[in-house]
């Protein structure tokens, strides 16, 4: 399968204005990042502070708005910004800002789309990840949002909502995420909200920056400060926040998603359904035990991939690690708490990576892999007997049998470790 190559801004760009819920005048810039780095956001507010990847592991918050954040440093409202690279299909990034929110603009998603367009993007030289299904993937809220995400061979999506107030009631539409139609089509439409609930948002420290200016605000009878882009620019921002919330899932979206009632909890809950679909459909092994125990020298107790499933020669390959009890290192670590040591996690997706590398030489079997360096390694959750790991690693570079790799390994969806590799292949 020949995947589209990842994709970077040409040039940096700067956004300012008020966050929509803190109120707070911040400054945003996002600029060029490396392959393979993915989005990733950092608070210049706060001295000495790491950037964190933009993704589902990151979610914090979803109530009226997408917070993300790592360890004690948050980010509210990212959605408007992830809806604009996503439709321009900007795969790596550094959003940098020095606030605790991102700028609320006018409401819509045009400023940072339109931003973007003037950045101009950059073709860099790895493949980028698509997120595709085999089946459908179906999410039911009891708060009455719900969701099904289809195969398709390009992200589009199709909403309703119902609001029981006289300029929205029930809208449905279905448009397309392509970056020329995402412009004309949703970008323009703004955030709103309702006259009745502005008290009780603001004594909870929410809509502290919401004005005329940057939100259409409904009274009881209808808009109060119109006119309207679209007779149904409300269905058409809902759609748009789609976008944004989905965008953490990285990659390019081969998605039909139909949602009914659509919401920030909803989408996070459809985009992790997703991830986790994706990792259980990686499908029948196409290289089993035997073929592995030919290309990998370890051998027991050290040897630590069962199966590889998706191979992209050169670009990417996915392999599995089943958890059981019988792991030797559980003996140890810990009795009575078993928990896989996160070196053996990283061990068994360099692992992985390695038959990746193999499968770039000729007579792979006269070959050894060593590891060279690892950085920005990440564990982000405990693996425990039972646990399936799924390893996706992408080549971010390789020269004369050396080469970089960006690691992840999921559990049930769930981002459980990452790392960028380094490795050298070198004769027997």
């Amino acid at each position: 399968m020949n995947h589209p190559p990842q994709r970077t801004l040409a040039k940096s760009v700067q956004l300012e204005g008020l966050g929509v819920h803190t109120g707070v005048f911040s400054r945003l810039s996002i600029l060029p990042a490396e392959v393979g780095s993915g989005i990733r956001i950092r608070r210049l507010d706060l001295p000495g502070t790491a950037a964190f990847p933009v993704d589902l592991a990151h979610v914090r918050e979803t109530e009226l708005g997408t917070t993300v954040g790592e360890g004690e440093v948050t980010v509210r409202t990212v959605e408007h910004a992830m809806a604009a690279l996503s439709a321009w299909g900007i795969d790596n990034a550094l959003l940098d800002l020095d606030g605790p929110e991102l700028p609320i603009l006018d409401g819509s998603f045009q400023g940072y789309f339109e931003a973007l367009a003037g950045a101009g993007v950059q073709e860099q030289e790895a493949p980028k990840r698509i997120v595709r299904l085999r089946e459908p993937v179906t999410v039911s809220l009891e708060t009455g949002e719900f969701y099904v995400a289809s195969p398709s061979e390009e992200f589009r999506i199709s909403a309703t909502i119902h609001f029981p107030h006289p300029a929205i009631g029930s809208q449905f539409g279905t448009y397309s995420v392509r970056e020329e139609a995402f412009g004309r089509e949703l970008a323009p439409a703004r955030t709103f909200g309702f006259q009745s609930d502005v008290e009780s948002l603001r004594a909870r420290g929410m809509a502290l920056g919401a004005s005329f200016e940057n939100t259409l605000v409904l009274g009881d009878e209808g808009v109060l400060n119109g006119p309207l882009r679209f007779p149904d620019e409300f269905l058409r921002h809902k759609v748009g926040d789609v976008v944004g919330d989905l965008a953490l899932l990285g990659g390019s979206l081969k998605l039909h998603v139909v949602a009914e009632r659509p919401s920030h909890k909803g989408n996070i809950a459809l985009g992790r359904a997703i991830e986790k679909a994706v990792g259980r459909e990686s499908g029948a092994p196409i290289v089993d035990i035997q073929k592995i125990m030919e290309y990998l020298p370890h051998r027991f107790p050290m040897l630590l991939v069962d199966r590889i499933v998706e191979v992209e020669s050169g670009r990417r390959i996915v392999g599995i690690k089943n958890v059981t009890i019988n792991e030797p290192f559980f003996q140890g670590h810990f009795p009575g708490h078993p928990i896989m040591p996160g070196v053996l996690i990283i061990e068994a997706m360099g692992q992985v990576g390695g038959l990746l590398l193999m499968d770039a030489v000729e007579k792979p079997e006269n070959y050894v892999v060593y590891f060279m360096a690892l950085d920005n390694v990440r564990w982000r959750r405990p693996v425990v007997p039972g646990d399936q790991i799924v390893f996706e690693l992408e080549m971010l570079q390789f020269r004369r049998h050396v080469c970089k790799m960006r690691g992840r390994g999921f559990v049930d969806g769930h981002l459980v470790a990452e790392a960028e590799l380094m490795a050298r292949i070198v004769e027997r």
